[in-house]
């Protein structure tokens, strides 16, 4: 039985999605405290962390932070009333795998849950590792380094850098990144990819606005190169 964390301050809501993961077999434990909650995960150790956004006590923000920060890599999918666009951004550029914008509705947040839980289900093969420039990666072990510093990927950011190093030297458009790493049935946009690209960008790259290892190629997509390019695509 699958173990899902929820973190949620309303009442109504974290019933309501408690009583509904039960229906589907999970087994689950929630909070509604933010300064509560990186003990009930540590301690519960799910397989998937639901993450309200606004939280009495440290916010979402704070504890994904906190999450990467500390490498758990556990699938965190946030749970927010705000649309704003940077708010969005932030939230994946600080480690989340996936967001939900309040109101929603519980059948898609389920086909999500599902999906993330079952891409982390599939039999590990590929890529062990990779190595370029100054910069080594663990993709068995979720550890990443650069110049003896420890990077801090999310688990999502990390397949998105597995499938690349996979497929070295080839255009991935955005659709095959979408289709192959998420999966369709998560919802994703395209602009949901530029997002991760930008964000692991700001850790692998000395210059995020001149990419030398994920560069852009213009009206196609993206390509990962290991050696380093004196020229952008």
């Amino acid at each position: 039985m699958k173990k899902i964390v929820l973190v949620e301050d309303d009442a109504t809501i974290r019933k309501g999605l408690t009583e509904s993961l039960l229906m589907e077999n999970y087994e689950v434990s929630s909070t509604g405290n933010g300064d509560e909650a990186y003990t009930l995960i540590k301690t519960f150790k799910p397989e998937l962390i639901i993450l309200d956004l606004m939280l009495p006590g440290k916010n979402g923000f704070e504890i994904c932070r906190e999450l990467r920060m500390d490498n758990i890599g556990t699938p965190i999918i946030m749970l927010t009333s705000k649309t704003e666009e940077v708010d969005k951004i932030l939230g994946l550029e600080i480690g989340a795998d996936d967001y939900v914008t309040k109101p929603f509705s519980v059948r898609e947040l389920l086909a999500r849950i599902k999906a993330h839980l079952r891409r982390t289900e599939i039999p590990h093969n590929g890529t062990d590792e990779t190595s370029f420039g100054n910069i080594c990666i663990n993709f068995k072990k979720h550890e990443a380094v650069k110049n003896k510093t420890q990077l801090t990927f999310s688990s999502m950011e990390l397949k998105i850098l597995k499938f690349f190093a996979e497929h070295e030297g080839e255009v991935i458009s955005r659709e095959i990144l979408l289709n192959n790493v998420w999966g369709f049935e998560s919802f994703p946009t395209t602009r949901t990819v530029d997002n991760f690209i930008l964000s692991i960008r700001k850790q692998i790259e000395d210059n995020p606005s001149e990419p030398k290892y994920l560069i852009t190629v213009h009206k196609a997509g993206y390509k990962f190169v290991r050696e380093m390019k004196s020229e952008n695509m």
